[in-house]
């Protein structure tokens, strides 16, 4: 079991991030306990399209970028142009907020375009010198003393009777068009997009290939649950925090980066005491690192695939190799350029980008089905009734929401409401 571990930490250090700390700590603050069951939605509903990557890897010994193009040209053109479209977006998502969380925690006085440039030098060269051994280690220690750091704030705002005050809150209404995109944003990235199924099939050939180790199914899918259910909980503390310590006080969010991580850890202090900021501080920043750091390998990786698809085996290696290179600079390049022309719109943009991704969910979430459900799947690695019946009335709730986004992005939920 030990030498399977890593694929899964890795799908919770990407995951914890924006989804967590201003996706789910606004949905705490703005509704207190409301949202608690579109926490649980986004969650339940994601959940099969994400394990059916690392169950379709793990049966075939192919990662799903190779599955989408043995289903025919149109899936793996479809494919491409969503992670095209959305790569140097979610990119610049996770790297703005970072960034003023680092100033947040260091306070050298420097933008949020400097620090972006800083981090994501760091994230280069760790990535550029350690490949996947650096990130796999990095990301096993900085979620576990994330989560305790995390655990440990939650329990002190209970303690200190925050649960009682929330609950004598006047319940809040969210059943408005502000309310409704706010949610439909929320689930977009809670507790990661589904693009992440497909990291996680890279993530876990290269850890094979790295250990040596060929896990079963019930290994691989023992990893692939602890790093869900680590992801699902981390957003559950997240969202108590930001219900307990913030609902209620009648302050909003700013819109600039380095404001919003000034407000949100000093709010967090005003509530519990000075002696909470440090580990709020370390908490948020360690959990924003993980995410940019996760995310450039993740899509610097489907990228290497994706060109690579239809190489010679013999040159593979090579191919793969100077395209990582090549778009270990592309993809921040581009994110840097993002930020600098929408850096003064911080949470408007990161809930566009959160809406983005989620209207991809269905499309991604129907691919991964039909692979896992098609005649080559090795009878072992098969969906039972049950498992495909509840898969099938996921993806329904998926393209709702989906439908219902695309419906706010057209003005159409104003006749409704």
């Amino acid at each position: 079991m030990i030498d399977t571990l890593g694929p899964g930490m890795l799908l919770a250090g990407a995951a914890i991030g924006v989804s967590h700390l201003v996706q789910a700590t606004r949905a705490g603050a703005d509704y207190g306990f409301a949202l608690w069951w579109a926490l649980a939605f986004a969650c339940l509903t994601k959940y099969p399209f994400l394990e059916f990557g690392r169950r379709y890897t793990t049966a075939t010994n192919k990662n799903l970028i190779t599955g989408y193009r043995e289903m025919g040209l149109m899936p793996f053109i479809i494919f491409t142009i969503i992670t095209v479209g959305t790569m140097f977006v979610v990119q610049a998502g996770v790297t703005i907020v970072t960034a003023g969380l680092a100033e947040q925690l260091f306070g050298l006085g420097l933008t949020s375009i400097q620090w972006s440039l800083i981090i994501i030098g760091f994230c280069i060269s760790l990535l550029f010198v350690g490949r996947y051994p650096g990130l796999d280690l990095t990301m096993k220690i900085i979620v576990s003393l994330l989560a305790l750091a995390t655990l440990a704030a939650v329990v002190m705002a209970l303690g200190a009777g925050a649960g009682k005050t929330v609950g004598q809150q006047p319940p809040s209404t969210y059943f408005n068009i502000a309310g409704i995109a706010f949610i439909i944003a929320f689930i977009g990235w809670m507790p990661i997009p589904i693009d992440a199924a497909v990291w996680q099939s890279i993530w876990m050939k290269e850890k094979r290939w790295q250990s040596g180790h060929k896990p079963s199914l019930s290994e691989s899918l023992w990893d692939f649950n602890i790093g869900y259910l680590t992801a699902c909980i981390m957003g559950l503390l997240f969202f108590l925090l930001g219900a307990l310590v913030m609902y209620g006080g009648g302050t909003s969010f700013a819109s600039g980066s380095l404001e919003f991580s000034a407000q949100l850890v000093s709010m967090y202090g005003n509530a519990l005491g000075s002696w909470s900021e440090p580990i709020i501080s370390i908490a948020a920043f360690t959990a924003m690192l993980t995410t940019t750091l996760a995310v450039l390998d993740a899509f610097t990786r489907v990228m290497t695939r994706v060109i690579s698809i239809n190489t010679e085996r013999d040159r593979k290696k090579i191919v793969r190799k100077r395209t990582y290179n090549l778009f270990l600079f592309i993809i921040p390049g581009v994110a840097l350029i993002i930020l600098n022309t929408f850096t003064g719109t911080f949470t408007a943009f990161i809930d566009f980008a959160t809406g983005l991704s989620f209207l991809s969910a269905p499309v991604l979430a129907w691919f991964n089905y039909s692979l896992i459900t098609s005649d080559n799947i090795p009878k072992e690695a098969q969906l039972s009734k049950g498992y495909k019946t509840f898969s099938l009335i996921c993806l329904i709730c998926l393209v709702v929401f989906a439908t219902a986004y695309i419906a706010y992005l057209f003005g159409l939920l104003d006749l409704l409401f």
